[in-house]
């Protein structure tokens, strides 16, 4: 059995969404295999974090395993839907034969392709044929695959289709597989884009948050920085940069946007005496007041 899902995070089990989703970006950043080349207790340990930040950073999932653990619906197993190569899927366990059909009945289409699954064609009462219906389900996608583009395997009643994912696809975006839902009805995918270790997206643009010192703020640095296609750049870091300050990389970014380095300042936590006393004969040689223009100053 896998290994309980706040454990897997290390938070407990009245952890808010923001300690989950904290505890997450930790973990991947440590784990993530960029960082991990060949490791595969590393990636095997990313692979394990990915599914529970799936699970406890979704209300309706981490309510369901709050209740029921690993013997809830959707936690048995691979489903009869399900993105494959990633901790999140679609799927329809849990539900009895009889509920599935009523379910469907309400759309119009009964159990359909699903009868030969639970072994009932040929049984019960004969139904009007219909045409088939369409079904959607939501599949998560990696945050680089939906940047860049790329395809996913889906397993669809035991078939394995491919779903091509357009680079710079959005979330909630619905890509259509005509003719590959159960019963011959088309399948649309409403794609959900799973979070990243450290880029974050701002409509075609990418943020990606540097830290660096005081005194490369300060005196100016050059940083090297990844970028969505894995190459990595030197980015020049001027004199005087304040923290929240970004540098633009044109054309980095999704479908012809740019890519932002945010800056972030990391002051030291300690000073030993020497530091300390340069520091203030610094103040004294560089008086500064930056609130003097704010309103209620």
């Amino acid at each position: 059995m896998p290994r309980d899902y706040y454990e897997v995070l290390g938070v407990p089990r009245n952890a808010s969404e923001a300690d989950i989703k904290k505890a997450y970006r930790k973990l991947a950043r440590q784990y993530h295999p960029d960082r991990n080349p060949g490791d595969k207790q590393a990636e095997a340990r990313f692979k394990e974090v990915q599914e529970a930040y799936e699970v406890l950073n979704d209300k309706a999932k981490r309510a369901q395993y709050d209740r029921f653990g690993f013997a809830g619906p959707g936690f048995g197993g691979q489903g009869p839907f399900r993105a494959e190569g990633g901790p999140a899927g679609f799927e329809f366990q849990g539900i009895n034969p009889e509920d599935l059909e009523s379910i469907l009945g309400a759309f119009g289409g009964g159990l359909g392709g699903f009868a030969d699954m639970f072994g009932r064609r040929g049984r019960g009462r004969a139904r009007t044929a219909r045409p088939p219906e369409n079904v959607e389900a939501e599949v998560a996608i990696p945050f680089l695959k939906a940047a860049l583009g790329g395809t996913v395997t889906l397993n669809v009643d035991g078939r394995a289709i491919d779903l091509r994912v357009p680079a710079g696809v959005e979330e909630g975006k619905k890509l259509r597989l005509a003719g590959q839902g159960p019963g011959g009805g088309d399948l649309l995918v409403r794609v959900k884009i799973e979070p990243h270790p450290y880029f974050r997206r701002e409509g075609n643009d990418v943020i990606l948050e540097v830290p660096i010192s005081v005194a490369e703020a300060i005196l100016g640095a050059k940083v090297d920085v990844p970028t969505l296609d894995g190459t990595r750049l030197t980015v020049t870091v001027p004199p005087g940069t304040s923290s929240g300050s970004r540098l633009r990389l044109r054309g980095k970014g999704i479908a012809g946007g740019d890519q932002y380095i945010e800056i972030k300042i990391v002051v030291p936590k300690t000073l030993d005496e020497r530091s300390r006393e340069l520091i203030e004969e610094f103040a004294r040689r560089n008086p500064q007041n930056p609130r003097e223009r704010m309103p209620w100053s």
